[in-house]
């Protein structure tokens, strides 16, 4: 099946499908397949990245550990280019073997559902270090950056490298968001971007180092913004359509505090209940058509609509309960469609339910174990969608109604997950 396929099946039927394989170990790519894996890479990544700078490197020689930060596609293309002729392993979503497992297999590649903990993805990282003796590549921020900045990195980061013991390389690209941003996918914009590789940790620096050291320094490591980038570089995007699609993650009107009535056009941005307008600066920069400025940087925007969600928890008023489509992704086979469910979030969590040809099905999952959410907007033309996982299946859920609520979405799962965080330290004092 590919993507876009619309198959058709109970909760019952997918249960007994093959499930797709977390317990096989990764694979070295073979000689004869690397020149492959240049070639697809190489000739974009040598035209497209302007400069790979390389701090600190002199001292880490392969394996390592490299852990990058994640814009678009190009991201492995880019790694291609820092680390050749080196091959590497890769941790990739199950939704990426769809129709290509079995190559992505034998190139390196092990399945992992997002935002799940999982002690054997640390197994396989150990494995390819170790006993393959090549690099092992993380995206630790799990998806797509929504507006170029630095995701919620996992705790969980730094108790794994204390545990692997081995040296960790970060790789740091900036412009690929700018280059084709999460939420305007139909229109790659003609940039040039660059990257920085960083010897982050040497082994001996770990064993010095606490598990709160580590990720202190690892969330210095990670952070980037691309608007900001661009503007101090003078980077110049003419691309008439370089607004369209930012309603998706400027959801929210910050003159009349209206969610969900944006909308764009070519370059620019407007509330259609206050009907205050934006035009997008070839820099970047969200410019009021009438009227004082309110935020002309992106993610200071976004940033704020974090904030109103935040508020929303702590006063006790936030609640969705919506319309979604379920598909189910088993295994790199394809998806199946259970059909119009309910989904349910607030401060207990996640509740999926439905009632399929005649089968009940719930699914739950509460605060604790979620820190962060995969969303992404238009996804195989089939809309917008927040998917929630375990370790056996993922749900992407498609809401019927008001399609940016996948943003709100995952604001609120991060909230909601800080907020317990600190309760639980509460408690345990």
């Amino acid at each position: 099946m590919k993507k876009t396929d619309i198959v058709y099946a109970t909760p019952s039927q997918v249960k007994v499908v093959p499930h797709f394989d977390l317990m096989s170990h990764p694979r070295r790519c073979p000689w004869y397949l690397l020149p492959v894996e240049w070639l697809l890479a190489l000739p974009e990544a040598i035209h497209i990245v302007r400069k790979i700078h390389k701090v600190n490197m002199e001292q880490f020689k392969s394996p390592y550990l490299i852990l990058g930060n994640h814009n678009s596609f190009f991201d492995f293309k880019v790694l291609t280019k820092a680390i050749f002729p080196h091959p590497s392993t890769y941790v990739v979503a199950i939704d990426g073997f769809i129709g290509l497992e079995k190559l992505m297999r034998k190139v390196g590649c092990f399945g992992k559902r997002k935002f799940v903990n999982d002690i054997v993805l640390v197994r396989h990282i150990a494995y390819s270090l170790k006993k393959l003796g090549v690099n092992c590549t993380i995206y630790p921020e799990a998806r797509y950056s929504l507006v170029g900045t630095t995701a919620i990195l996992p705790e969980s980061l730094g108790k794994m490298i204390k545990m692997l013991k081995m040296p960790v390389v970060t790789l740091i690209t900036n412009g690929n968001h700018l280059r084709q941003p999460l939420w305007n996918q139909s229109h790659k914009r003609k940039l040039k971007t660059e990257a920085t590789m960083t010897g982050l940790f040497s082994l001996e620096q770990i064993e010095k180092m606490s598990v709160d050291e580590i990720n202190a320094k690892l969330k210095e490591a990670f952070f980037y913004d691309d608007f900001a980038y661009q503007k101090a570089n003078k980077i110049s995007i003419t691309d008439p359509h370089r607004a369209e699609g930012l309603e998706h993650v400027l959801y929210r009107c910050p003159t009349c505090g209206a969610e969900f009535m944006m909308e764009s056009d070519h370059d620019r941005l407007w509330c259609n209940h206050c009907h205050k307008e934006y035009i997008m600066s070839e820099y970047g920069e969200l410019l009021a058509v009438d009227g004082a400025n309110t935020f002309t940087h992106i993610p200071d925007w976004y940033e704020w609509e974090r904030e109103m969600v935040r508020q929303e928890i702590i006063k006790g008023k936030y609640y969705i309960d919506i319309p979604v489509v379920i598909d189910s992704l088993p295994s790199a086979n394809g998806f199946y469609r259970f059909g119009e469910g309910r989904l349910t979030h607030g401060e207990d969590g996640f509740v999926l339910s439905g009632n399929f040809r005649g089968e009940p099905f719930v699914f739950r999952r509460r605060v604790a174990d979620n820190y962060s959410v995969h969303i992404e907007y238009n996804y195989a033309n089939k809309g917008n969608f927040v998917s929630i996982s375990d370790n056996d299946d993922t749900y992407y859920l498609f809401p019927q109604v008001t399609p940016d609520i996948v943003t709100k979405i995952h604001f609120a799962v991060e909230e909601l997950h800080k907020i317990y965080q600190v309760q639980e330290k509460t408690d345990e004092k």
